[in-house]
């Protein structure tokens, strides 16, 4: 008779566990947010906000150039942050911009 139970508990806290571990790994997908002042970004000269790029010192920059559009953004063009691979973990946003941006055949 403390067998079924011994079963039932089990299978109650592998499922609990299996479903912490599938929200946690969603979550760290997601990633934090790039920040601007970070070495990777500097140097890639990456604003949260492409309408802040300064033109004067990109002049690679055109406007309507977004990482929403760019070939590396991982996510939907619409999406209001994604995946980048040059800045592995963490998200950009959509409406940024960084130097190397490259448009989206």
């Amino acid at each position: 008779m403390n067998q079924p139970t011994n079963r039932r508990v089990f299978m109650m806290q592998t499922m609990s566990v299996a479903g912490v571990a599938a929200f946690a790994t969603t979550a760290s997908a997601q990633g934090a947010m790039v920040n601007e002042a970070d070495p990777q970004a500097v140097g890639l000269s990456y604003k949260a906000d492409a309408t802040k790029v300064d033109k004067t010192k990109q002049p690679k920059y055109a406007a309507g150039q977004i990482c929403g559009n760019c070939a590396l953004f991982q996510g939907k063009a619409t999406d209001a942050a994604g995946g980048c691979p040059l800045f592995a973990g963490k998200q950009v946003a959509g409406k940024g911009w960084c130097s190397a941006y490259a448009k989206k055949a």
